[in-house]
């Protein structure tokens, strides 16, 4: 038997047609159109990042009773970074979960986050993310085809390796450390005295394996979850870099959605961002006791103030690349 309402519906869209009256348009909610959109990152099942995405899955199905469905595709299944940021600007991959590094080689401004030991604490990195200054930046991204989202959460990074203890920056001299394919990290290790080389993730992952590099930088969640135990035997808790991850719409999916599901999808991204970010902050003792049982030898106190004096040149090579965005940052850490 036919619902009160569908008998409402077909009673009104009879009458409108008789002509005896019509139902006004505006504040009605536009029925969101069965859709599908295929989000995809470059890491593990186990990583913050996918669990970002299964979040914006969850709140994105139950946001549009189900009309729209969100694909996930872990592991680079669908390329590394830089080809899913390629993919989304030219409209053949529709979102994913970024690092930001790779996201500054197409917006400059992006590697502003990049500079070593920029960001006190996780909270001042949020407050600056979310503020002015880092939506501003966030906005950017249109003027390549993309659209920004949200800002996740990489985390704040560590240096592994395989051959010993790092202290200062001296005990880097001679390790090879694969940093992200962006500038200023080739900068920066370079100057704390390590042969910095670049590379995408899943290639850093065999050169790990095969000993061809010795170690490399990344925050705790990633470096638990690729169980990087099984490589490198020393972890140094630098936390040199803050380093965001970021909800990425390819601006051509994200300009044929219907309006309802761009805010929809906006809002989603937001929630899953500001989830990964409690998710990084709970899980943190955890991996690193479950790092110390694999037999990692973790430091965590090394000398932060003689790698935060040896990174100096970097921010004289960079200070003024960005425009006014290290001062203003610079300014709301320090009001």
């Amino acid at each position: 038997m036919p619902s009160a309402t569908s008998q409402f519906k077909q009673l009104t869209l009879a009458l409108g047609c008789a002509g005896l009256f019509a139902l006004p348009l505006s504040g009605q909610a536009e029925e969101i159109a069965p859709t599908t959109l295929r989000l995809a990152h470059v890491v593990n099942t186990e990583d913050t990042y996918h669990i970002a995405a299964e979040r914006f899955q969850q709140r994105v199905s139950e946001q549009t009773d189900g009309a729209v469905t969100i694909e996930i595709f872990p592991n680079a299944t669908l390329g590394d970074e830089r080809t899913l940021l390629e993919g989304m600007q030219i409209g053949t991959v529709d979102m994913g979960v970024i690092t930001n590094g790779p996201v500054a080689n197409f917006v400059d401004e992006f590697s502003v986050f990049e500079l070593p030991f920029l960001f006190p604490s996780s909270e001042a990195a949020y407050d600056v993310l979310d503020g002015e200054i880092g939506q501003e930046i966030l906005g950017k991204l249109q003027d390549v085809n993309l659209k920004g989202l949200a800002y996740a959460e990489r985390g704040f990074r560590n240096i592994t390796n395989s051959q010993n203890a790092v202290h200062e920056p001296a005990d880097l001299d001679g390790l090879t450390l694969r940093v992200i394919e962006n500038e200023v990290y080739v900068d920066t290790f370079r100057e704390l005295g390590a042969n910095a080389v670049p590379m995408a993730w899943t290639e850093a992952l065999t050169a790990l394996q095969q000993g061809t590099i010795d170690g490399q930088e990344n925050p705790v969640n990633a470096i638990h979850a690729f169980n990087l135990a099984e490589t490198q035997d020393y972890l140094t808790m630098t936390r040199h870099i803050y380093a965001p991850a970021i909800f990425i719409m390819s601006l051509p999916a994200w300009n044929s959605l219907q309006e309802e599901l761009q805010d929809i999808v906006l809002d989603a991204a937001q929630d899953a961002a500001a989830y990964a970010r409690e998710q990084n902050a709970e899980m943190e003792a955890v991996q690193l006791a479950d790092l110390r049982e694999a037999g990692m030898e973790i430091n965590d106190s090394p000398d932060i103030e003689a790698f935060q004096n040896a990174v100096t040149p970097v921010y004289e090579k960079y200070g003024e690349q960005f425009g006014d965005y290290l001062p203003r940052i610079q300014e709301a850490l320090n009001p």
